[in-house]
């Protein structure tokens, strides 16, 4: 199937932006689309379930479904295969951050839009 990416240059090492997004308590200060997120683990690992809290209030079950520890993971949210995550070395204090959607859901491509760059920001300034 294709896909879609959305990616943004950080001035932060990939640790710092890995740190940001394999966090699962942390999802909500970036993510657009999920206000709160639950799960019995912290962190991204294959088959760690939880639930997010969409902005309307709804909680969908996700799982995640593929980790390569440091530089990308996939998640199916309520069964449905969702963003891939991904961060690529520019060099050892930047980075390029990249989400990527299925061709189907592209036009939730705005929201990744937005939370690449929120990223960018908490990184940068925790990078700084």
């Amino acid at each position: 199937m294709r896909h879609i990416a959305v990616d943004v240059e950080v001035d932060a090492s990939v640790a710092v932006v890995w740190e940001l997004i394999a966090d699962i308590r942390r999802w909500a200060e970036w993510g657009t689309t999920v206000r709160r997120a639950e799960s019995s683990a912290s962190r991204v690992a294959p088959g760690v379930r939880g639930r997010v809290q969409t902005p309307l209030g709804l909680w969908l079950p996700f799982e995640i479904t593929q980790v390569d520890e440091g530089r990308s993971w996939t998640w199916r949210v309520a069964g449905v295969p969702a963003t891939g995550h991904r961060v690529v070395p520019l060099s050892p204090a930047a980075c390029r951050l990249e989400f990527t959607v299925a061709w189907p859901l592209t036009l939730y491509a705005p929201a990744l839009w937005v939370a690449v760059r929120r990223i960018r920001r908490l990184a940068e300034a925790e990078a700084h």
